[in-house]
């Protein structure tokens, strides 16, 4: 008897974390291979940067509350919808979270923006505080923290538990690239804060940085080494 054809093995789609939106779309996978290219300048990878931010943009203020208000029409008045409460915040981590910050202002010009200068200490890997500037009634606020890279998640972890202490609770991190271990690390520090980005890499190297990522982005962004 002829046995039957074997099926072939069925793939398993990649394990995607809860607190994790990976932001598939066609034109951000798109720019962000243009972004990986090593070739790539830094006005054209500036440019880049700025355009992606727009497009994450659009998921991570997926859940601005809105309200209604009375309008007229050129045909009739209308209860139409507008954002409620305060501005949100955009904190930027210095100095590659820039890049992100430009490219969201221009979808959202009224935000409040603030500054946390954080550097990762090349040895211990370590978050290293040297300022801090951000809006007044965080609690009041959706925080939006940008920065391009969430590597080991060390600094991110550092700078949203410098929000909460400063009153934020309504606090969303976004970033063009995460690696597992920054993604594992921000969900046991922070596990009430969501994660948007455009790719979950496949791991760090022995120095910290992403695999395959696209080096190092404030580098890149500004033309420096």
């Amino acid at each position: 008897m002829t046995p039957a054809p074997s099926s072939p093995p069925q793939q398993t789609a990649p394990f995607t974390p809860p607190h994790l939106t990976i932001v598939d779309h066609p034109l951000v996978q798109h720019k962000l291979t243009l972004m990986r290219e090593r070739d790539t300048s830094t006005a054209v990878f500036r440019q880049l940067l700025r355009e992606i931010s727009v497009l994450l943009a659009y998921e991570v203020t997926r859940e601005l509350e809105l309200t209604r208000i009375t309008i007229q029409t050129p045909i009739c008045e209308m209860q139409a919808p507008v954002l409620e409460g305060k501005k949100l915040a955009l904190i930027s981590i210095l100095r590659a979270g820039n890049g992100l910050l430009d490219g969201i202002l221009e979808l959202i010009p009224a935000a409040r923006v603030g500054f946390l200068g954080l550097y990762r200490d090349p040895e211990t890997l370590q978050p290293v505080q040297y300022y801090a500037k951000v809006p007044s009634e965080l609690d009041a606020r959706m925080v939006i923290v940008v920065d391009p890279m969430l590597a080991t998640g060390n600094s991110s972890a550092a700078a949203v538990q410098l929000l909460k202490d400063k009153g934020a609770r309504n606090i969303r991190f976004l970033c063009l690239l995460a690696a597992p271990e920054g993604v594992a690390r921000m969900r046991e520090a922070h596990p009430d804060v969501p994660i948007v980005t455009a790719a979950l890499d496949e791991r760090l190297d022995a120095h910290g940085y992403i695999v395959p990522g696209l080096g190092d982005a404030g580098d890149r962004m500004f033309g420096t080494r």
